[in-house]
């Protein structure tokens, strides 16, 4: 068996894996949201193409505000292509997303002004310029706008969709296996016949956090501690996915056959136990450019360390990074550090007057089974292993589960 090595060694080798990219495809844009970009997308025009209003007012050269008084000479509905030109002592009335008539710099907004007939009575004047958005304001023919290896959300959507693109080239989803392992378990739907039974809640977990983290998931269900339904079901997982993620049989137990079925069909263990509470058994092993990370059997560990290190783990696979994003939160409750490990503790989380707070609230202190912790503004405090016992205000890292 390997030696454990530290939690920050283990993420290193996650982060400095480089697999073969999967493959890409074309999809329709509104298809896109959750992929990862496989091509930059850069501005094909300035936007705005020519100086457009930002809101309603008058349209005037703003050398005449001194006159105080102009002439309505027109209006300039937004869409339209005025072929009138703003002259001295005159404006035009112009709305907002109109091109800015030709001769004017400046537009008043109509809070500004009062109207008198035919003419408008500058009540406010505007400094020159105000309220015209320049051409390439928001973006410039040939910007870069978007590059490669993004993940797309509804911004990107956006912007793409203003730049007339209706399909554009993706990377595929990485397809990621999941099995439970435990003669123990029940799966949905089926009939509890003993007390030691439980139901099964990881496989579906890992399938949901695949699912919102950029993964495409394979569900095999439940597999008995048996060594060899374990290798068949890992065989079969091998055969339609780049990664295999396992719950369970990766401690030490009689029954824990997961790790040495992982060694017996070829890949090579990349590391064997981490110093980190919880989930220390954890295994990641590679063969090629196929994964298997076997993962603890208690529901909040596997969970945990489904976030640790499959997100990162997904992302290596689309040349992107992915994480929980570390910031800072001041305690709002004391917390008595257990072990010299690095520890993750689900905490409760809010934000008031521009600061993270945090606390235990509802969380129940136990074993590493209580997936319950994870509801509600969750959070992860992180613990170096050289931390020690937190007092109330002091500052703590956590992972931000969004």
């Amino acid at each position: 068996m390997l030696a454990f090595i530290d939690f920050e060694t283990s993420l290193q080798i996650v982060n400095d894996l480089n697999p073969k990219k999967t493959a890409t495809l074309e999809l329709p844009l509104m298809q896109t949201l959750g992929f990862v970009l496989a091509q930059d997308i850069k501005a094909s025009e300035n936007s705005p193409p020519k100086p457009t209003a930002a809101m309603d007012g008058y349209a005037v050269r703003h050398e005449d505000m001194v006159l105080e008084k102009l002439i309505i000479e027109g209006i300039n509905p937004a869409g339209s292509d005025i072929v009138q030109s703003v002259e001295k002592g005159k404006c035009i009335k112009t709305f907002t997303g109109s091109l800015m008539p030709r001769g004017s710099d400046t537009l008043i907004p109509i809070e500004n002004v009062e109207v008198q007939g035919e003419s408008i009575i500058i009540a406010s004047p505007v400094p020159k310029g105000f309220s015209v958005r320049g051409i390439g304001e928001n973006y410039e023919k040939d910007e870069l706008l978007i590059p490669a290896g993004t993940k797309i959300d509804f911004a990107q959507i956006g912007v793409m969709a203003s730049l007339n693109i209706d399909k554009l080239r993706v990377y595929s989803k990485p397809k990621v296996a999941i099995f439970a392992t435990g003669s123990e378990l029940l799966d949905l739907g089926e009939t509890q016949t003993s007390d030691a039974q439980i139901r099964s809640s990881n496989h579906y977990t890992i399938e949901a956090i695949v699912t919102k983290y950029g993964g495409s998931p394979l569900q095999l269900g439940c597999v008995k501690d048996d060594k060899t339904i374990i290798t068949h079901a890992m065989q079969k997982a091998l055969r339609n996915s780049d990664i295999v993620v396992t719950t369970g049989g990766v401690s030490v137990g009689d029954f824990d056959f997961v790790k040495d079925v992982i060694k017996e069909i070829g890949f090579e263990v990349l590391f064997q136990g981490v110093h980190i509470k919880p989930g220390q058994h954890i295994m990641l092993a590679r063969k090629e450019d196929q994964f298997i990370l076997g993962l603890p059997g208690f529901a909040y560990s596997s969970t945990v360390t489904a976030l640790l290190y499959l997100l990162p783990l997904i992302a290596r696979f689309t040349d992107t990074y992915q994480g929980l994003r570390t910031i800072k939160a001041t305690l709002q409750e004391s917390y008595t550090k257990k072990t010299n490990k690095t520890e993750f503790v689900a905490c409760r989380i809010k934000s008031e007057h521009d600061r993270y707070l945090c606390d235990f609230g509802d969380k129940k202190l136990g074993s590493s089974a209580i997936l319950t912790n994870m509801l509600g503004p969750t959070a992860l405090i992180k613990l170096s292993s050289t931390d020690t016992s937190k007092q109330v205000g002091d500052e703590v890292s956590i992972l931000f589960i969004d």
